[in-house]
């Protein structure tokens, strides 16, 4: 019987595979497709990821990025050189590959192109079917992105953005520049990140309502603007689940992580450094529920809404605002060199929304709201 079973092999899951082989535990992941697998997104990564596990990540780093762009409907610029380490640019296969083969070389088991259907907790451990067999474990941890429903299992908390991108397969023009864009799709933004020797171009829709339709509009329309054509790029759509309420992210003997537990930054859809610390998060509950302490498991819902949840109810309260009067917001939260700098610092690790959001709100209700707080 395994220690911990594993659903999901991307960054959430093989973070926590890592620290739980590291540990001496018996864990598998268990993941539907072959590895290494293509994941649409646009693979910018905090380097604080780096000192949590203690991992060089050299050999995956396609670009290091240290300036920002942003614009206005592809206008209206401001660009910042970024006040911390540079940001990291990863191809999302290579990436999730390299953190998969550090977990198998520590102790961790893999299993590909399996698909887990369905779960029985029958007191003590976990009865998971899944497409190659039965497998039974003490402990799971689902981490199989945010549209996966198995049977038997908690489903995913928080609320299904829609997202996609264009893989470009061509160098970028600056290599290393981020690039945001507000303005050009409704109720979202856009991103365009360098990845070695090619770079993407990834939209979601976070402020409110909308159709895939409008989003591949948005993207189409903005790739044309690159004088890009549609021979030039691979489109593929994807889910996102952003935080929202709070809610339990564990069961008995179980802990979602990752998107399964819908961890993505309302206002600016970062997914990959809260996918890491929830695994890691989920690793160290479990390692602490094998020990016999009482009440670990409960405690990991906890533990992520102190780390990241409480600042992500921050982010949904400046997304309210920014996503309803977009353009002065951008003119007045994100158009100011300091204003950059710090949506820079956010989604380097270096800053926290509780850091700045008081004064930020302020800022916006005061331009939104003519004689507020006068």
């Amino acid at each position: 019987m395994l220690d911990c079973a594993i659903i999901g092999a991307g960054p959430a899951g093989a973070a926590a595979a890592l620290k739980l082989a590291q540990a001496g535990y018996a864990v598998q992941l268990i993941e539907r497709h072959d590895l290494p697998h293509p994941r649409p997104g646009g693979g910018g990564v905090s380097p604080a990821i780096g000192r949590w596990l203690d991992l060089d990540f050299d050999a995956v780093i396609a670009t290091r990025v240290n300036r920002v762009r942003f614009t206005w409907q592809l206008s209206d610029p401001i660009e910042v050189t970024l006040k911390t380490e540079p940001m990291w640019m990863v191809q999302r296969e290579h990436f999730d590959a390299l953190l998969v083969e550090r977990a198998q070389a520590a102790g961790a088991t893999l299993q590909t192109q399996t698909t887990a259907t369905a779960a029985r907790f029958n007191g003590r451990a976990w009865q998971l079917t899944t497409s190659q067999g039965e497998q039974t474990a003490r402990y799971v941890i689902v981490a199989s992105g945010s549209a996966a429903t198995i049977a038997g299992l908690p489903r995913s908390p928080g609320r299904e953005a829609i997202a996609a991108a264009l893989t470009v397969a061509q160098p970028p023009s600056q290599a290393a520049v981020a690039q945001f864009d507000f303005g050009t799709l409704k109720n979202g933004f856009i991103w365009n990140f360098p990845q070695g020797d090619r770079y993407t171009i990834s939209g979601a829709i976070v402020g409110g309502k909308g159709k895939p339709t409008e989003l591949r509009q948005a993207l189409t329309h903005y790739a044309q603007q690159l004088g890009l054509t549609e021979a030039d790029y691979t489109y593929r759509e994807r889910s996102l689940r952003l935080w929202g309420d709070r809610q339990p992210l564990h069961a008995e003997n179980v802990l979602l992580a990752g998107d399964a537990a819908g961890l993505a930054d309302p206002l600016l859809g970062e997914g990959i450094r809260p996918a890491i610390l929830s695994g890691i998060r989920a690793a160290t509950a479990i390692m602490q529920a094998l020990a016999g302490e009482t009440g670990a498991i409960a405690s990991y819902s906890q533990a992520i809404y102190e780390h990241w949840g409480s600042d992500m109810v921050l982010a949904q309260r400046l997304a309210g605002l920014f996503y309803k009067f977009p353009k002065l917001a951008y003119k007045v939260g994100v158009k100011r060199p300091a204003a950059a700098n710090i949506m820079s610092q956010i989604l380097c690790g270096e800053l926290r929304y509780s850091d700045v959001t008081d004064k930020a709100l302020q800022i916006l209700k005061k331009s939104f709201l003519p004689g507020f707080g006068g």
